[in-house]
């Protein structure tokens, strides 16, 4: 996709703040540190669009993104944060769950894991959670610049193993620094919009 224009919409943390309109919405949801603000960047060529922080746990919003005039990525707040306390915890969860269920704009949720880890639990069940109400997983593996080509395939088995994916998901690694797995992910991204 070329990218003519992108601009940060609105930040929400109920329905009730959510942009108006029936523009597709494509989802990113994934732990504190995962790097979803730098995968929202480097798909939309820049730099600073979306808020990068150091401290994990930042994002406590909902924040939309316009692009192009004609679609709408979502960038949710980072899950498994463990300095957060348990209310503030529970309170992401519903405002979460709240968009997932309930939008009915939503498109597609793009799950984003650490390919140098493990799934997490909250990673699995933030999968089985798309998996029951899509159908299919988008599961991109992040920081693929931060490990050889070879432990690649075998990191890519153990997030097959521990989510439980099936054929009908995809797993695309992805670098936010070199931009490796962007194309395959626009069209993914691209391929969701036009079947809804």
């Amino acid at each position: 996709m070329i990218i003519k224009d992108c601009r940060f919409l609105i930040s929400a943390v109920s329905s009730s703040q959510y942009p108006e309109g029936n523009l597709p919405e494509i989802a990113f949801a994934g732990r504190s540190n995962v790097g979803k603000s730098s995968l929202i960047n480097s798909l939309l060529n820049r730099k600073k669009l979306v808020k990068v922080s150091s401290n994990p746990g930042k994002t406590r919003t909902i924040n939309f993104f316009m692009i192009n005039e004609e679609l709408v990525l979502v960038d949710l707040p980072g899950y498994g944060y463990a300095a957060v306390s348990k209310a503030e915890k529970l309170k992401w969860a519903s405002m979460i769950e709240e968009y997932l269920i309930k939008r009915e704009n939503l498109k597609s949720v793009v799950l984003l894991v650490d390919i140098r880890h493990k799934p997490t639990s909250d990673d699995k069940m933030m999968y089985d959670f798309i998996k029951h109400y899509r159908g299919r997983a988008v599961i991109v593996a992040t920081k693929r610049d931060k490990i050889s080509n070879n432990a690649v395939f075998k990191n890519i088995k153990i997030i097959k193993e521990t989510l439980g994916t099936d054929e009908r998901d995809i797993i695309i690694p992805y670098s936010s620094e070199t931009h490796s797995g962007k194309e395959e992910l626009w069209e993914e991204i691209v391929r969701s919009i036009q079947q809804s």
